[in-house]
This record gives structure tokens, C-alpha cells and sequence, in this order.
């Protein structure tokens, strides 16, 4: 028997007898080197026979894993190893498959020592490059196993840890391995991505951090490769730096999954670490595109609680901030108008308690303050977003914001009916707010463009509002967009200043389009700096940033003109202080006093000129000695102690007009104007007892503008203006509105409910009227001209015209060529 096993042991095929050399007797002796070293000469020499050699290792391997023998299945592992990374040939193929069968035997065994030592071989494949590619090679198995590995719950903390790491690393290399094969199945399929992205986050978050790494990560040390978190975050930053601009969707979409499942929006913390990995890791040209699925995921959680959209705002507000300049992507205006949007919804959930329109009171406290987050949050993240921006584009969207502030009766743009008018002012002051982010650090070298009249007018006309707040903001923006050399925070506290040097102040020359702003729109700024210091509600803050306008105005904007008719506002202010037509409070008398003073006195230092400067001292310190409470030091204070009323405010503590224009004549500034004492060009916009709303200020606004036109003045009569006639007006002024209101009701209601044939006639009719009057106007261009010869006398006394042919006509010498 023994001479039979002997010969069939001599006729087994030369492979086998070399894959069986390479087991020693004793599995702890390891693999025999030198009888390994010939079976990769062998296999080396003979590739077709590579294949089958790759079969029989496996036929071991799954026999030995069977019988538990795990020493010689590491030893069939190795020697796998060996073969794979030396052996290139086009046979290869047919081998890896026999290497990936193996690896699939180990992985699904429940040994955790096997499924590391599949992985390990696994991740060994994926890092060799193919000579020859592979048309029918699958790694679904592995995307679903490795996943599986990440996610391991086995009861050993230290091996659990060894098997996730192993998943990791097994995901890993799945990704190097299919990433760049066109001939592999797409790795970025939704349902391998599924699988890849939440499995990473799941181990990303078990260990998560305070702070995100750097933007560029550097070599991981030993000690770091021990921690399955920088496993995590390495293996994610290089799937997300391979993603191609066609897969980023694919990539993202499961994050978001992943974070609304496990409600990790409302910690905010892990959501905002993961964008930031994101965001560093992606090519920079694709930013855009994970900020517009943001955009669309904020979109769909429209109803879900305050602190979930509140997340996702924040999360938009980082990755906006990492984004590169104009990353938003072509679509600049969708990006406002969705936050925009989120911003009106958030008014109306905050004011009806709830998200369908049924009231639900027990919830409306908390929900309210939530909602108020979330709105605080949606403004900081626009102003964000618009500080990535161009000035050009940056323009574009303050016009935009602008144009989505609801007025009441002109263009309720972002206004809700249930909310109501509460609604509307909310909305107001969440878009000016809105606004004052937008204009922070806005820097421009023409002030034509920066401030357009399309802004810059209905801007002014929210400044004449009876809201204090809505004002404050309006004056707020204005100080953004005229403060070009950061000026506006040293006019901040109003107080008078011996020596302004110690300010620091930059001063431009005036620029020629600085010239023509102010010519155009001078005029405007001056009267509603007066009306806005004639208004009750106004506090403190108010007469803050007035002062600062006033001062901006004079360094930035101002020539000798613009100079000149700053004067005369501060010294109608004083006389405004002074009227007794005007029901001022004290605290407002004074208040405007000391705004006057505290800006003569930087006015005549900027003019250095020594008389001028000399008179306005001279005034402030007798003031200080007399009347304090007309100085800004003791007015805008906590506490301000002022007199019950302002009767004996005379002589020598005023600035007088007469002096101002004597001195300032002498050193070449314009004295007529400056004897021509500043009164603001009142119009019915400025029925400020009155007016109720914004849309009454704009609607009375149009009418003065269109009363003015030239047409009308030349055509209108001279009238007589008694005090009947003026108050005729103010009565049929709200009749003659609600007329108005009614026809433009009727208009509407017409042409939507009216059928087509009527509406036809209707403008048939109309078209019938154009043609005939056109008809009379060609007949009087058309007919030939008069006759120089003359004219002819009808029987009447009447003079009739003749018509004469051209060749007729008799013309004077010096016409003729």
C-alpha cells in the first residue's frame, strides 16, 4: 500500500505538490519560505497555470476553515498574499477570483481573527494597479460586509474596536479599488452609498471631537492610526476628494439621512463637524453644490421643528464661510430668496403657534423662542452667504432684499394673511435686519452705483415710518453703505471734542461720482435727517446714528456746496428745537440741541476756519456753564437731568446763523446761500400725525413725484391756497383713496371674472379710439407744407393755406445751390 500512495503521490500535478510544500507539519512554524519561493518561480513561469493554483489554495483554505485549523488558513492567506503581489499577468484574473472567494470565506465566518485577516488581505488587492481589467468582478458582497464590520456590537470593547477599524479599512479599499474603474460597478450608486456614508459617520460620531482637523490633513502618526475616529475621518475626506462634480449629490444625500435619523441637527455640533469635513475635502469648484442640496433639505423640513431648521441654518452658515469667494454657484438670488423664505414661514409659526394653521396654545411659548433662534440664525447666515460675494453681486441682492420687504397696499411680497399686519412689521424688521448684514463691510468706489435709486428711495421712505425700530435700522444701513473708510465707529458716542485729531478720522478727496450723489440725492438725505430728529419715538440710538450720518456725510461725501447746506440743516435743527409749533418732548428738544452742537463743533474743525471755530466754542462753553443739558455729555446719559421745559433757551447759547455766515463768508464759502435759512421741502409723505403705514408713505410718495412732473406744473392754474382748500384736501383725501381703491377693485374683478368676448370688445374698442387719433396726427405730419409764397384770404377775413408742388416753390438765393 505504501508503494500505491507513493506512486499516486508522484502523478498529483506539479502545482499541487508545490502548494502542498509550502504547509509545514506544525502550523506555528509559519510558511516554508523556500518551497514558497518556488511556487511563485512556478507560477511566475507557467501563468496559465496561476489560475488553478488559486483554486486548489482555496480548496485548502475552505477545508481548513471547516476543521478549525486557523493556523495553516493564515499560512493559505499569506501565501495568497505573496502570489498576488507578484504575479501580473493577463491570467491574473481568473486567480483574484479564487483570492476573493477566500476572502468572502473569512469575512462571513464568526471568528473576529478571520474577518481581520480577510480584511487585511482585501486591503493588500486593492492597493495593487491591474494590468488587465476586469469586466465582471462584483464587490457588492464586500460594501455590505465591511458596513456590517463597522457597525459591530461584539462584546469585547478592544476586539469590537479591531472590527470596526477592519471595516473601515475594508471600505476604504473598496473605494480605491472602484473609484477610477469605469469597468467596475459604480461605487457612487445610491445603494452603495447608503451603505459606505452612514457607516463612516456612525464611527465618526461614537468618537466624536470638539474641534474639526485642519482643512489639509497631514500624515496620520502611529497613534493616531490606532483610533478608529481619524481612521474614519481619513477614510471619508479621500472618498469626498475622488467625488467627481456628477456624484457630489450622491455623496451628500446619505449625510443628510444620516443626521435626520439619528436627530443630530438639533445638536448642531456633529452636523456642523461633518460639513466641514465636507467642505474642506470636496474640489473647491463643486462648494456650490453641497450648499444648494442645504438649501433644498432646509426646503423640505419647512414644518419640522424650530431646532431642526435652526441646524441646518447654522450648518449653512459654516459652510458658507469655508466656501471660496463665489462658490454660491450661478444661482445667487435662489440662495436668498430660500432663506428668505424660511424667514417669512418662521414669522408666521412664530405668531400662530403652529405649522398648519390651527392654533395650539400649550406649545406656543417654547416654540416662539425657538422660532426667534432660527430667525437670528437665518440673518446671520445671509449676511454669510453675502460676504463671499462680488460688490457687483452683493448690489444685486440688496435690491433683491429690498424688493421682498412687504409695504402694505403696494407690494405685499413676503406678507402672510395669517400673520396679519404684527406679521408684516416682524417681516419688515427681519429683512432690514436682513439688509444690515448684507451692507457690513460693503465697500464701493462710486456711491451712484452703491446706492441706486431703486434702493436708495424706498429705503428712505421705511425712515419715515412711526416704528423706531424699522428707523433704526434704516439708519443703520445707511451708515454701512456711506462709511467707505471705517469712520462710523469713532461718531458712535456723541460728544464734543476740543481737538478731532485725536480721532484718527481718514479723509478722501471728493470723487467726481461722490459729486454727482450728492447732487442728486443731497437734497433727500438732509430731509430725512430733519424728520427723523423731529420724531416723539425716537431715543437715544436714534440721535446716535444721526450724528454719525451727519459726520459720515461731512467726510466722505462733502464739498464746499455739501458743506454749506450741512450748516444750514444744523442750524434749522436748532431752530426746529426751538419751535414751539412742534409737540417735542424735552428729552427730544434737548437731545437735538446737543446733535446740533456736538456736529458744529466737527464741522468747524474740519473747515479750519478760526473765526468759525472760534464762534462755536464760544457757544459750547457758554452752554457748559449755563445750560448744560443742551450738550450731548449731559443729555445721553442713563439718568439726564433736564429742565421741565426749554422756554428761556436764548441769546448768547445759541449758534446764530447771521455770525456763522458772516465768518464763513470771509473765507470764500457761498453767503447767500448760507443766510438762507434751511427749510425742508415738506410734501404729503411728510404727514407724519397722519400716516399709518409704509404703504401710505410710498402710495402718497408716487403722487407728490407725479404732481411735480413738469407737465403737470406748466398745465396747472395758479390756485389760490386758503385754509378751506386744506382742509377740503385732508377730508376728500381719504374719500377720494378709498374711490380709488374701489375702481382699481373693479378693474381687477373684471378682467377675472368677465368673459373673454366682453374683455375682447373692451380692448377692441380701445384700439379703434388709438387708431383714430393716430389717423389725425398723420394727416397733420403728412400734408404737405405751406407755400413761401404766402397765403390766401377766404371772403371772411380769414387766411386759408395753399398748397404749392415743390418745383413751384420759389425760394431765396441763399437757399439755392
Amino acid at each position: 500500500m505504501a508503494g500505491v500512495c507513493g506512486c499516486c503521490g508522484a502523478l498529483r500535478p506539479r502545482y499541487k505538490r508545490l502548494v502542498d510544500n509550502i504547509f509545514p507539519e506544525d502550523p506555528e512554524d509559519g510558511l516554508v519560505k523556500a518551497n514558497m519561493e518556488k511556487l511563485t518561480f512556478y507560477a511566475l513561469s507557467a501563468p496559465e497555470k496561476l489560475d488553478r493554483i488559486g483554486a486548489y489554495l482555496s480548496e485548502r483554505l475552505s477545508r481548513d476553515v471547516a476543521r478549525h485549523r486557523y493556523g495553516y488558513v493564515c499560512i493559505a492567506m499569506e501565501a495568497l498574499d505573496q502570489l498576488l503581489m507578484a504575479c501580473h499577468c493577463q491570467s491574473i484574473n481568473l486567480f483574484v477570483e479564487s483570492f476573493l472567494k477566500m476572502v468572502r470565506k473569512l469575512l462571513e465566518s464568526d471568528k473576529p481573527s478571520l474577518q481581520i485577516l480577510g480584511t487585511n488581505s482585501f486591503v493588500k488587492f486593492a492597493n495593487i494597479e491591474e494590468d488587465t481589467p476586469s469586466y465582471h468582478r462584483s464587490y457588492d458582497f464586500f460594501v455590505s460586509r465591511f458596513s456590517e464590520m463597522c457597525h459591530s456590537s461584539y462584546e469585547d470593547p478592544d476586539i469590537r474596536t479591531k472590527i470596526r477599524m477592519a471595516g473601515i479599512k475594508g471600505l476604504q479599499g473598496v473605494v480605491r479599488k472602484t473609484v477610477n474603474d469605469e469597468l467596475q460597478a459604480n461605487i457612487w450608486d445610491p445603494q452603495h452609498m447608503d451603505k459606505i456614508v452612514p457607516s463612516l459617520l456612525f464611527n465618526l460620531q461614537s468618537g466624536e471631537r470638539t474641534e474639526s482637523r485642519s482643512p489639509s490633513p497631514l500624515q496620520a502618526t502611529e497613534k493616531e492610526k490606532e483610533s478608529p475616529v481619524e481612521l474614519t475621518e481619513r477614510c471619508f475626506r479621500e472618498l469626498l476628494g475622488r467625488a467627481a462634480y456628477g456624484n457630489i449629490k450622491n455623496a451628500v444625500t446619505p449625510v443628510l439621512m444620516h443626521l435626520d435619523n439619528h436627530s443630530l441637527w438639533e445638536g448642531k455640533t456633529f452636523a456642523v463637524r461633518c460639513f466641514k469635513i465636507i467642505m474642506y475635502s470636496i474640489q473647491s469648484q463643486h462648494s456650490h453644490l453641497v450648499i444648494q442640496q442645504l438649501l433644498g433639505h432646509l426646503d423640505a423640513n419647512s414644518k419640522n421643528s424650530a431646532t431642526v431648521r435652526a441646524g441646518i441654518v447654522e450648518v449653512l452658515l459654516e459652510a458658507a464661510a469655508i466656501a471660496a469667494s463665489g462658490s454660491v454657484g450661478p444661482t445667487v438670488l435662489e440662495v436668498f430668496n430660500t432663506l428668505l423664505r424660511q424667514l417669512r414661514l418662521s414669522v408666521d409659526y412664530e405668531l400662530t403657534g403652529c405649522y398648519d394653521g390651527s392654533t395650539n396654545i400649550g406649545t406656543k411659548i417654547i416654540k416662539a423662542h425657538e422660532e426667534r433662534q432660527l430667525q437670528e440664525a437665518v440673518i446671520r447666515t445671509i449676511g454669510s452667504f453675502a460676504n463671499t460675494l462680488p460688490t457687483y453681486q452683493r448690489s444685486e441682492v440688496m435690491l433683491f432684499i429690498m424688493g421682498k420687504i412687504p409695504v402694505p397696499g403696494v407690494h405685499p411680497a413676503l406678507s402672510s394673511k395669517d400673520s396679519g399686519p404684527e406679521g408684516t412689521r416682524m417681516i419688515q424688521v427681519m429683512l432690514l435686519k436682513s439688509l444690515v448684514q448684507v451692507t457690513a463691510g460693503f465697500d464701493t468706489t462710486n456711491m451712484l452705483t452703491a446706492l441706486p435709486t431703486s434702493f436708495l428711495e424706498p429705503l428712505l421712505s421705511f425712515s419715515l415710518t412711526e416704528d423706531p425700530e424699522i428707523r433704526l435700522l434704516v439708519l443703520q444701513i445707511l451708515l454701512s453703505l456711506i462709511d467707505r473708510h471705517d469712520n462710523a465707529p469713532k461718531f458712535l458716542n456723541v460728544s464734543i471734542i476740543s481737538d478731532i485729531s485725536v480721532l484718527k478720522l481718514k479723509v478722501d478727496k471728493c470723487s467726481r461720482q461722490d459729486n454727482l450723489f450728492m447732487k442728486k440725492h443731497g437734497q433727500q438725505l438732509y430731509r430725512h435727517i430733519y424728520l427723523g430728529c423731529k420724531e416723539e419715538s425716537s431715543g437715544q440710538q436714534h440721535y446716535e446714528a444721526l450724528f454719525a450720518l451727519l459726520g459720515l456725510l461731512s467726510m466722505e461725501l462733502a464739498n464746499e456746496e455739501v458743506v454749506v447746506d450741512l450748516i444750514r440743516l444744523a442750524l434749522a435743527l436748532q431752530d426746529l428745537a426751538l419751535s414751539t409749533d412742534e409737540a417735542l418732548p424735552v428729552f427730544n428738544r434737548c437731545a437735538i440741541h446737543a446733535v446740533a452742537a456736538a456736529y458744529l463743533n466737527l464741522i468747524c474743525q474740519l473747515t479750519t476756519v478760526p473765526a468759525f471755530c472760534q464762534h462755536i466754542h464760544e457757544v459750547i462753553e457758554l452752554r457748559q456753564k449755563e445750560t448744560p443739558y443742551l450738550l450731548p455729555e449731559d443729555v445721553f446719559i442713563e439718568n439726564p437731568k433736564l429742565p421741565s421745559s426749554l422756554e428761556k433757551v436764548e441769546g448768547e447759547v445759541l449758534f446764530l446763523q447771521s455770525k456763522i455766515t458772516e465768518v464763513l463768508g470771509g473765507s470764500g464759502y457761498n453767503t447767500d446761500r448760507l443766510a438762507t435759512p434751511y427749510v425742508p421741502q415738506y410734501t404729503d409723505e411728510d404727514r407724519l400725525s397722519k400716516r399709518k403705514s409704509i404703504g401710505e408713505t410710498i402710495s402718497l410718495q408716487g403722487e407728490v413725484e407725479s404732481r411735480n412732473s413738469p407737465e403737470k406744473e406748466e398745465r396747472t392754474p395758479a390756485e389760490e391756497i386758503t385754509f378751506e382748500t386744506l382742509k377740503n384736501a385732508i377730508v376728500d383725501s381719504v374719500g377720494m383713496e378709498e374711490q380709488e381703491r374701489e375702481r382699481r377693485r373693479q378693474v381687477v374683478e373684471k378682467f377675472q371674472k368677465a368673459p373673454f368676448e366682453e374683455i375682447a370688445a373692451h380692448c377692441g374698442a380701445r384700439a379703434t379710439l388709438l387708431q383714430s387719433k393716430l389717423n389725425q396726427i398723420f394727416e397733420i405730419t403728412i400734408r404737405p407744407p405751406p407755400s413761401p409764397s404766402g397765403t390766401i384770404s377766404s371772403g371772411y377775413g380769414q387766411t386759408q393755406s395753399r398748397s404749392v408742388p415743390i418745383y413751384e416753390m420759389k425760394f431765396p438765393d441763399l437757399c439755392v445751390y
